[in-house]
């Protein structure tokens, strides 16, 4: 998740539906980016980075909970070996 983001918008008063309109995405698109679901290209972090006026690195820095929740679920998701 990209929390830094999430504030941003609060802070800016710019709705994540106004925002996907700004750089020309789809609503549903910049929710899956915003929840940490989906990565944004370096094209568009730049365009969100413009948008919003912040520094990009700073704006998605993953947080570290989602990041490990984010591990977490993806182990769950592996295959186990077969049980004798």
């Amino acid at each position: 998740m990209y929390g830094n983001l999430k504030l941003q918008l609060w802070k800016s008063g710019i709705r994540q539906n106004q925002l996907a309109q700004m750089v020309n995405i789809d609503d549903t698109l910049l929710s899956k980016i915003v929840n940490g679901f989906r990565r944004p290209s370096p094209e568009l972090r730049a365009r969100i980075s413009k948008v919003l006026d912040c520094d990009e690195q700073w704006l998605f820095e993953e947080s570290r909970r989602a990041a490990r929740v984010s591990t977490e679920t993806r182990d769950l998701g592996a295959a186990q070996p077969p049980a004798d």
